[in-house]
């Protein structure tokens, strides 16, 4: 996955910094108040966490803005600096950050390009999804980006409500190649039942990203 690939992802005029990294082998280091988050943590997740500050720091270069500490928040999301919305996803072998001047939230999720067990699909769609999904030709690859979809939109609300809710509270439907909108089903901070949040997926051989950029 290219740094050009992440960024079609965001609407046109919306300046975005795109850091990509390896967990697997994660570079730079770690600021003091970052190891905090981090001290108790196995070698797997500490490799997670590193990469993904790597990538968010590339990407706060990338619009300018100078590299810092990003400390774990009380919820555990990045604290980003003042002026900056950003997110970061990780799965096995891949870690993508974005980072904005001109977004109010970011949310992005990577996941490896298999198909979703079936036996999470219960958890995970709503009863109009279960049909889109079993109506499909690739039932179990439309779950992935269906669950996607959701991880994404979801990301991007909660910096604006700061609210926790469940899969079901957000429904997502898949509006054309590449785009999906979420819609709320339930009241979150300043977002009502019904309230839609548009989105965008990419799909290489090996990864599905989806991102949901609120400007």
């Amino acid at each position: 996955m290219t740094r050009a690939q992440v960024i079609s992802l965001f609407p046109k005029g919306v300046d975005v910094g795109v850091g990509i990294t390896d967990p697997r082998r994660p570079e730079g280091v770690l600021y003091p108040s970052e190891e905090l988050a981090i001290s108790r943590a196995v070698p797997k997740r500490r490799d997670e966490f590193r990469a993904g500050r790597s990538a968010a720091r590339q990407a706060m270069r990338a619009v300018g803005a100078a590299p810092s500490a990003l400390p774990a928040r009380k919820d555990r999301l990045p604290d980003w600096p003042e002026g900056i919305a950003g997110s970061i996803t990780h799965c096995r072998d891949l870690c993508v950050a974005c980072a904005s001047t001109g977004a109010r939230a970011i949310g992005l999720d990577v996941e490896t390009a298999t198909e979703l067990p079936a036996d999470l699909w219960e958890t995970i769609l709503l009863p109009d999804e279960h049909e889109a999904v079993r109506s499909s030709a690739h039932p179990g690859a439309l779950a992935t980006l269906i669950f996607s979809s959701k991880e994404a939109a979801y990301k991007a609300q909660y910096p604006l409500s700061e609210t926790l809710f469940g899969f079901h509270d957000l429904g997502v439907s898949i509006t054309g190649s590449g785009h999906f909108q979420a819609c709320f089903r339930t009241t979150a901070g300043p977002f009502q039942p019904g309230d839609t949040m548009r989105g965008r997926y990419l799909k290489t051989q090996d990864h599905i990203l989806t991102a949901v950029v609120l400007t």
